[in-house]
């Protein structure tokens, strides 16, 4: 792809990101010459994002349709119109998710959805209860670790914090773990939901500075250190989901995948490159018109 030229004030875009595919998806729309508000929820995730003279970070949650509403309102008010938004938040972001599609949707904003790989045909589909798949069972929810027996089982829990008191509860006679992010609200509900210290950890997903193989080997020497015997994660694709699914079959684990649930309906999701092929043809065309009209 060439780059389209750019005007002084560049089309602008609102990504909705974290640190997984964020930092890539962000270097090439601003190589596109768009202008990207991105938000994030932590800032702890902007270190992961390089800056940039057109890279307008906002952190902090959103909150609620409403307040989406409300910021397309004020750009357009202050003549910084938003041209399209990126919803590329983790496939488990329900809500903020449901929020952009609710707002996006009924005022006719444009909106792109990125679509995460890493899904392995074998685990698709939906119905109650784990289905099991080369040594993977895939939950529907929660609720179906209710029809297992993992007494005595030694379990990581690698779902984030929000799930994990419910978790525990799910699975007692279970020995349980955590794998968690390094932020103290993790820590509040590790401790909340019961866990011991000792049985906590905190490290941030990602191939980081070492490569895919590097978080793989981390996350292998504490499920080691451990003695784990069965893994409950997430179906979120890409990197994380490969880490684990390696851990375990080069450990002979079980692993527990919660289901991924299903996209906003009425947003186009494309894979990454077809996302930015959209954008790039999206940009330009705006390029295009604004050169006409000047």
């Amino acid at each position: 792809m060439h780059d389209p030229p750019l005007h002084q004030a560049s089309p602008r875009l609102w990504l909705f990101a974290g640190t997984g595919e964020g930092p890539p998806l962000a270097s090439a729309l601003l190589a596109m010459g768009w202008h990207v508000k991105l938000s994030l929820v932590s800032g702890d995730a902007l270190r992961a994002y390089g800056p940039h003279p057109r890279l307008e970070p906002a952190i902090g949650a959103i909150g609620s349709a409403e307040a989406i509403a409300a910021a397309l309102d004020r750009a357009e008010v202050i003549g910084e119109p938003c041209q399209v938004v990126v919803d590329a938040t983790h496939p488990f972001a329900c809500q903020i998710s449901a929020d952009l599609a609710e707002v996006c949707l009924g005022r006719s904003q444009a909106l792109l959805r990125l679509r995460r790989g890493g899904v392995f045909p074998e685990l698709g589909g939906a119905g109650p209860g784990p289905r099991q798949a080369s040594g993977v069972q895939v939950l529907s929810g929660l609720e179906s670790l209710l029809d297992l027996n993992l007494r005595q089982e030694k379990l990581l829990l690698a779902i984030g914090h929000r799930q994990l008191a419910r978790a525990v509860a799910l699975t007692p006679g279970a020995v349980h773990h955590a794998r968690l992010l390094p932020h103290g609200t993790s820590l509040q509900q590790a401790m909340a939901a019961g866990l011991a210290e000792n049985r906590v950890a905190c490290l941030r997903p990602g191939p980081g500075p070492g490569g895919a193989s590097f978080a793989a080997s981390i996350e292998e020497a504490l499920v080691r250190q451990w003695g784990i015997t069965t893994i409950l994660a997430r179906q979120s694709g890409g990197v994380t989901e490969a880490c684990w699914r390696d851990v375990a079959q080069r450990l002979s684990l079980t692993l527990l995948l919660l289901q991924r649930p299903a996209e906003p309906e009425g947003v186009p999701a494309y894979f990454q490159a077809d996302l930015l092929g959209q954008l790039f043809e999206l940009i330009a065309t705006l390029e295009s018109s604004r050169g006409l009209s000047e």
